[in-house]
């Protein structure tokens, strides 16, 4: 009975963050040309650092055309490839001309429906097309497809896309009015524990906050999930008060968190004494109370979450309150933290421990202490490349890639390490390496490979096993 409920309890973790993920997955790849209209909006609109109204021209059409398209090509592509691309692509110019704001809700719906029905179309045709006609097939079933779902997103999907933006603009307005805002960090840092960080923050937050933007030249939805403060006070007080290999990886960790904008790297740090999640939801909610005293706000999403970040997107006149807004928060966290490691009972404070503890707090049973059972049957001439996987596949995943190949190189070792999204895991990866809480989502992806799960990407014992491993 207690075991079907927890793996109950782990299936709902794993669908929620599957989900998540996608959503994520379709802002991710796009951040680039989010950055560049946010550096574009902050430098010409007329109360901009270097006002141009002809080059202010481009704020426009970028928010309402080319971001859009791109998360609904991102969306059809991530179900069908290319071909999925271009008519989630299609179908999403219906919601965008069927409306007067920025559709990106719309092409979060309009991409994948798009990728989903053109893939299923060319699934029902397999090898029934006569040959010589195979290009005339194609390219007239994406066109069609296409056409129709753009009619039907223009007369259908729109209106009911803006009505449930609308909805939640007000909602969001209305909890900003009561003061609210703040106490939403109380959802916010335990979900990006759970490694919801990039769904929160780029499936959620970033549209509405990009709304926001273009009626009014900035966003506070920006900073709820971004600001380093609250991760930057836990590892501070790691760095100060805490024991073992902890206190001696926290200020690397510092280094990467704060100024390179990786947050995951604290997370291990959390999971290990779970109750330092209070810290982070002190810190959050105390760093948003602040922003909301000095009106803050930022013109576009800061990714990855560096205090660089966090600048470069900060408009004119807006300074104090961010840097206020992460300082308070850091004080804040780390007081709560740096009293939490100071009257803790616990003698050892060893990332090395986090399995057990993590168990406690999960109610689950870890498949750390086993995973590497079946090690035995690695061998150098069946492993040619490992793969690294998070949940975005730039952060954590590209540290841990980085510290195994420089590994891997040392001991002569002809492999290739990767690093990559969990959503775009290669079939040809031979072992996957994975937080524990990713673990369950890569076997899901790649049963047949060898799965490794580590506490922490920065420094796990698994990687000299593996190393040795290989080179018997």
């Amino acid at each position: 009975m207690i075991q079907t409920e927890v793996r109950n309890q782990s299936d709902v973790k794993v669908k929620i963050q599957r989900f998540g993920s996608y959503l994520s997955g379709m802002v991710m790849p796009n951040i680039g040309a989010f950055i560049a209209w946010g550096l574009i909006t902050a430098l010409f609109i007329p109360t901009g650092w270097l006002p141009n109204e002809d080059l202010a021209k481009l704020v426009g059409p970028m928010i309402t055309f080319l971001l859009p398209l791109l998360i609904g090509f991102t969306g059809g592509r991530m179900v069908y490839d290319i071909r999925g691309g271009v008519v989630g692509a299609t179908a999403t110019m219906g919601v965008i001309v069927g409306t007067d704001i920025p559709m990106f809700l719309g092409a979060m719906i309009m991409g994948p429906i798009g990728g989903y029905l053109i893939k299923k179309f060319d699934q029902a045709l397999h090898g029934k097309i006569k040959s010589g006609f195979e290009m005339l097939v194609n390219n007239f079933s994406a066109g069609i497809i296409g056409g129709i779902l753009t009619l039907i997103a223009y007369k259908a999907i729109g209106p009911v896309v803006v009505g449930l933006s609308n909805a939640l603009a007000s909602g969001v307005e209305a909890i900003v009015n009561a003061n609210l805002l703040p106490l939403a960090n109380i959802v916010i840092e335990p979900a990006k524990v759970l490694f919801l960080n990039n769904a929160i923050n780029h499936g959620i937050l970033s549209p509405l906050g990009i709304d926001q933007a273009a009626a009014a030249g900035k966003s506070i939805l920006f900073l709820l999930e971004t600001n380093p403060g609250p991760g930057l006070g836990i590892l501070l007080a790691y760095w100060l008060f805490g024991k073992g290999t902890a206190k001696q990886t926290a200020p690397g960790a510092v280094i990467i968190h704060f100024l390179g904008g990786i947050h995951e790297i604290y997370f291990p740090y959390i999971l290990m004494k779970p109750a330092l999640i209070l810290a982070a939801m002190a810190g959050g909610v105390s760093g948003v109370f602040t922003f909301n005293l000095f009106n803050a706000g930022l013109v576009a999403a800061p990714s990855p979450g560096s205090i660089f970040a966090l600048l470069a997107m900060t408009p004119k006149g807006n300074y104090i309150g961010v840097l206020a807004g992460v300082l308070v928060a850091t004080a804040v966290s780390f007081a709560v933290a740096s009293l939490i490691l100071k009257t803790s009972k616990a003698t050892e404070e060893d990332l090395s421990s986090a399995t057990e503890k993590m168990e406690e707090m999960k109610g689950k049973k870890s498949s750390v202490s086993s995973v590497l059972t079946t090690q035995g049957t690695v061998n150098l001439n069946n492993v040619n490349k490992i793969v690294f996987a998070c949940d975005a596949g730039m952060g954590s995943s590209a540290m841990g890639a980085s510290i195994l190949r420089n590994k891997t190189q040392k001991a002569g070792l002809d492999v290739t390490v990767i690093n990559t999204a969990i959503n775009n895991l290669p079939a040809d990866a031979e072992v996957v390496i994975t937080h524990k809480d990713l673990t369950d989502r890569a076997k899901a992806k790649l049963p047949n490979a060898t799965h490794i799960s580590v506490e922490n990407f920065l420094n796990s014992p698994k990687y000299d096993e593996l190393v040795n491993n290989l080179k018997k």
